[in-house]
């Protein structure tokens, strides 16, 4: 009971906390969304391996993914600033991994193994390590100025952290100690770190388990709630509550991934009958909006917004091969229509953008049969009719069809179920 005591006054000190910075949304400044830009790609290499992949960026440039070590055996978060890409460590095991992008401090949130064995296997890191798996316990951790130290849990074997906004409060997902036979072998809620310490936040009435996926600089958060281990909820949590955003018809894995500082959510739902997905747009006026898929396309989702309300994403056939998108004006264009013509790599996922408009992802190379983290950078249009003339053009520009290795489709799925815990998104 004394736990329990503590954990409320916690969990009200930092729901207040919360609350506090949610008014603030109003003040935003409205962005005026940009023509549509021409892109050049740059490598960003890996830490000695195969395969690199960015997560996320933020404002000043800095990207943080995942790489394999050499060998292709162990697989770190990185974080990469100005041409260096710096290996962040683990918490005892050989791997480790971010969820999005680092804060304008270049703080890093994550999970790693540490060295206490996992006797349940829940799998909590697998999809995130690319198949990687060790049997260790993972933790969440938070990455500062070199250091990666791991946050406080609910008891429970596991926890992972998902983002960490700019005043400095990480959201999550812990195990606590009562079984469930359900997704893990315990129940995982969703937690908020701040100043030290751990909250659960609260899940939909009657459901026991959540996850906890984004979080803005006002405080609002959102993620997914679980009801009888079948349908998942994209929710919003905001002055201490949490509310049903509702999906797009389908009760399947419903994941709200990531809040912008206006308030505008995005993730992807299942639609009805939960044959296939799409990347939504949510916000508090119009609710849901489904982004729909690049033409000829069967599945899409949404990974990222920046505050113009820009999404990118990947957009999928039946068969698993993926492009990169992005999304504004309520276009979807295929990013590969916008590098030049003669680049080796094809974008297949976009993972983060930030306000200059630069898009970090995954690219494979079809000469080399791997996949690199890459960072795209709009180029510069000095006379306004030339601007527009690639924003008419752009859209209608035709690229060559990319058949992926199975390999690398396979790679896909394991990558996009682990982003959130839930097991593979894609249609078998």
């Amino acid at each position: 009971m004394k736990r329990l005591g503590a954990l409320t006054c916690v969990a009200a000190t930092l729901f207040a906390a919360l609350a506090l910075t949610v008014p603030l949304a109003a003040q935003e400044p409205q962005y005026k969304a940009d023509k549509v830009q021409h892109y050049t790609v740059q490598d960003l290499g890996t830490l000695g391996g195969t395969l690199s992949w960015a997560y996320g960026i933020n404002n000043k440039g800095s990207v943080t993914g995942v790489a394999f070590l050499p060998g292709d055996t162990a697989i770190r978060a990185f974080l990469w600033r100005k041409g260096r890409m710096t290996d962040l460590g683990t918490l005892g095991g050989a791997n480790s991994s971010p969820i999005t992008n680092p804060n304008e401090r270049d703080e890093v949130a994550g999970l790693a193994e540490t060295s206490t064995p996992d006797p349940f296997h829940d799998y909590l890191c697998t999809g995130l390590f690319f198949g990687l798996d060790s049997g260790l316990a993972c933790a969440a951790f938070l990455w500062r100025n070199g250091v990666i130290t791991p946050l406080p849990t609910l008891d429970g074997p596991n926890s992972r952290a998902n983002y960490v906004n700019n005043r400095g409060q990480v959201v999550g997902s812990a195990e606590n100690s009562t079984p469930e036979n359900c997704l893990f072998p315990f129940q995982m809620k969703p937690v908020v770190w701040a100043h030290g310490k751990i909250a659960e936040l609260p899940t939909l009435s009657g459901d026991a388990q959540g996850f906890a996926l984004g979080i803005n600089d006002h405080g609002q958060a959102v993620g997914w709630s679980l009801t009888d281990c079948t349908v998942f909820h994209p929710v919003l949590w905001e002055n201490g509550a949490v509310t049903d955003l509702v999906g797009l018809g389908g009760t399947a894995d419903n994941p709200a991934f990531a809040i912008n500082n206006r308030g505008q959510a995005i993730g992807w739902s299942y639609l009805s009958g939960d044959l296939t997905k799409h990347g939504f747009l949510w916000n508090k006026d119009v609710g849901m909006t489904d982004l729909g898929t690049l033409p000829g396309d069967f599945s899409s989702a949404a990974w990222s917004i920046d505050n113009k309300g820009r999404v990118v994403g990947t957009s999928c056939d039946a068969s698993g091969n993926c492009r990169a998108f992005l999304w504004q004006h309520g276009v979807m264009t295929d990013l590969n229509s916008l590098i030049p013509v003669g680049s080796p790599w094809f974008l297949v996922e976009a993972d983060g953008i930030n306000s200059r408009g630069e898009i970090a992802g995954a690219a494979f190379n079809a000469s080399t049969g791997e996949l690199h983290a890459f960072l795209a950078t709009p180029k510069e249009c000095k006379f306004s009719s030339k601007c527009d003339a690639l924003s008419e053009t752009s859209t209608n520009m035709a690229r060559p069809f990319v058949v992926l290795p199975e390999n690398v489709r396979t790679l896909l799925q394991k990558r996009q179920g682990g982003r959130f815990g839930v097991g593979l998104t894609r249609p078998q």
